[in-house]
């Protein structure tokens, strides 16, 4: 079978075709109002027939309508005195100090806030029974309010889900419905009626999406990829939308993980994913770290995620001056359409693309492999508009746009390591997308980094982590109590039944059960507090002492306080699609017949393909090209090729 990875991203979508042991990549232009345009122009430009491929696709859907806060009519269907919960919340306040924080609006009107029966207490026992009068009055409230989709949260229903399947059961069939037992099973009715909602809210879009997908590609056998870093198949993923929120950065870091581990790089990245709108950054300790309390859109999103930090500073990142007379970057993006001002599609606005190109940084005619030429002029005129504005020249104002956009990505890189107690320079900095070559050694230098790596298909590595990203389940369920007061057996057999069930789904799903990994684990916590660590399972005495080590390592210091068993997870995986990558060939010696004037050079600066690297690399200044990315290999840094095509830069001393 053929295997083509396919990433939906803000400006580009890409395809890495895997056939034969050979890799083939190709990027089109998104189509934001219609995302599967793009992939059937693609797949037509690459010349295959839909029937016989295999295809991991990583969806922007679902994220896109949360952002955009273009979901659904959804009724939310609470207990009796708790329509309100999803409207209060935590009570937080998003800025500390802040004593008068603007209202903001409910995530459900609450006329659309339905309450019933069916309320259990935190013990399992019925406060007040579902009746046949409240099923009787959820129905007629939907007739009357017409929602296309209904998310059912009551209380404690992890501990017995009777009362919301009969609520499902009584709606009216091709209604979309999201049960909070079956969403997510855990403790918390607010972060569990969240994450139902959101499911509810995009759920209709993301199935609408799939079938179209399906039906414009006959024959294949599709999988999308989840925000755990997961593959599934289309036709289970439609009802729980949710789990895509963070699906193309999900791929991003798999393709970062198993290229590193493809030639026995360091397993230790600090990563950061530069598109065409946002940049990702995230840890990878071996693979991608998992979390339950990422955000999206301020809301708490408690599903598996991986752990990753976005911030809105990409290559089309728009530049402007405010009342002040200072220079912004970002977040606003000029997107695919019409995209930095250099592409040549009416973008008039400068972006952080357009200053790489001014600086020289950039090759005009050899983009994307030559299939794009860049517009120099029009990247010139459009920063030179705000550099009139700032009195400044158009080289000086193309040099502070990148400063700014490099201090956004620098700060983002120190809060998912100094912030964490973690020092950058135990990391190697790798740079993936698009954008993210023309910016790694400024990065590397800010953090005080001397190693980097620019992964082989850097800029469609989430594409290429589709096919590095096994099929694969994670799931959850609700077991509070003091770790201390269980035994091994208790919680080994009921680890169990959730790997029964998460190998029971991937076999329905056709995922051979030879050489299935599991991976269970514990969520703890000290009695008392309200946040957990996760930490993996073998035994109720190792659990302690690891969380012990893990809080000490985490926060400073351990309490002579009881361990709190809150949550079992159990993680189940298949074997990925893509299990290595083809070595490179001996690298082409013929000598640059290209060369660039760049800003700050006093020579010109060598055009180096990176296929011509060898072993023994190059020293920069230098601009190293591919068919989808660009390096800049500042003054100081030595770039070699390894044996799969990963660039390895150091910073050498000086």
């Amino acid at each position: 079978m053929t295997l083509i990875g396919i990433d939906t991203g803000g400006t580009f979508t890409d395809f890495v075709l895997w056939r034969a042991g050979e890799v083939r990549i190709h990027k089109v232009l998104s189509t934001p109002d219609a995302p599967e345009r793009a992939i059937f122009q693609g797949i037509a430009e690459l010349g295959l027939d839909p029937a016989g491929l295999r295809v991991v696709h990583g969806s922007t859907v679902a994220t896109n309508a949360v952002l955009e806060g273009k979901g659904v009519r959804t009724l939310y269907v609470a207990n009796r005195g708790f329509r309100d919960v999803l409207a209060i919340g935590r009570q937080a306040r998003a800025d500390l100090y802040d004593l008068q924080p603007p209202p903001r609006r409910p995530p459900v009107p609450r006329e659309l806030c339905v309450e019933a029966g069916g309320r259990l207490a935190a013990d399992g026992c019925w406060v007040e029974p579902l009746t046949a009068s409240d099923l009787d009055h959820v129905r007629a409230e939907v007739e009357r309010l017409a929602p296309e989709a209904v998310a059912i949260n009551l209380l404690f229903s992890y501990l017995d889900d009777s009362a919301e399947r009969a609520l499902a059961d009584a709606l009216p069939d091709g209604l979309f419905v999201s049960r909070s037992s079956e969403v997510l099973p855990l403790i918390g009715e607010y972060e569990r009626g969240i994450a139902t909602w959101l499911n509810a809210w995009v759920g209709p879009i993301v199935a609408r999406y799939l079938d179209r997908l399906e039906a414009g590609l006959p024959g294949a056998r599709i999988s999308v990829m989840q925000s755990s870093g997961e593959a599934v198949a289309a036709d289970q993923i439609a009802r729980h939308a949710a789990r895509l929120l963070l699906s193309g950065p999900a791929g991003g870091l798999a393709g970062a993980a198993f290229v590193a581990a493809s030639e026995g790089t360091a397993r230790r990245l600090l990563s950061f994913d530069m598109g065409g709108t946002s940049t990702d950054v995230a840890l990878i300790d071996g693979e991608p770290r998992l979390t339950t309390a990422g955000r999206i859109a301020g809301f708490p999103v408690a599903l598996p995620m991986v752990d990753m930090h976005t911030i809105g500073a990409g290559g089309g990142s728009i530049a402007q001056v405010d009342a002040g007379g200072l220079l912004l970057v970002g977040p606003e993006s000029a997107g695919a359409e019409p995209g930095p001002a250099c592409y040549g599609r009416g973008g008039s606005n400068p972006t952080v693309t357009d200053a790489n190109l001014v600086l020289g940084r950039l090759d005009p005619e050899g983009f994307l492999g030559g299939r794009m030429r860049l517009d120099v002029e029009a990247a010139r005129s459009a920063v030179g508009h705000l550099a009139g504005g700032l009195g400044l020249g158009v080289e000086e104002a193309a040099l502070g746009i990148l400063r700014i956009a490099n201090e956004h990505m620098a700060r983002a890189l120190r809060v998912i390591s100094v912030q964490r107690g973690l020092d950058p320079r135990d990391f190697v900095l790798t740079s993936f997308g698009g954008a993210g070559g023309l910016h790694v050694c400024a990065l590397a230098e800010a953090l005080g980094m001397r190693h980097a790596l620019v992964p082989v298909h850097a800029g469609v590595l989430s594409a290429l982590g589709m096919l590095a990203a096994p099929a694969g389940r994670t799931l959850t369920r609700t077991w509070l109590g003091r770790l201390d007061a269980m035994t091994d057996a208790e919680i080994a057999s009921a680890l169990t039944s959730l790997i029964d069930a998460g190998r029971a789904e991937l076999a329905e799903e056709g995922v051979s059960l030879d050489g299935m990994r599991v991976e269970p684990s514990l969520d703890l916590r000290y009695r008392g507090q309200s946040h957990t660590l996760n930490r993996p399972w073998s035994s109720v005495d190792a659990a302690i002492e690891d969380f012990h080590r893990a809080h000490a390592e985490r926060y400073g210091h351990r309490l002579d306080l009881s361990v709190e068993l809150v949550n079992l997870r159990v993680r189940v995986r298949g074997s990925a699609p893509l299990s290595r990558l083809p070595e490179v060939g001996p690298a082409n010696s013929v000598a640059s017949n290209r060369w660039l004037q760049v800003h700050g050079c006093e020579a010109p600066v060598p055009v180096l393909a990176r296929e011509s690297l060898s072993g023994d690399g190059c020293v920069g200044p230098a601009v190293v090209t591919d068919a989808v990315s660009t390096t800049w290999l500042a003054p100081g840094w030595l770039a070699r090729r390894d044996g799969v095509g990963n660039l390895i830069l150091e910073l050498l001393p000086r």
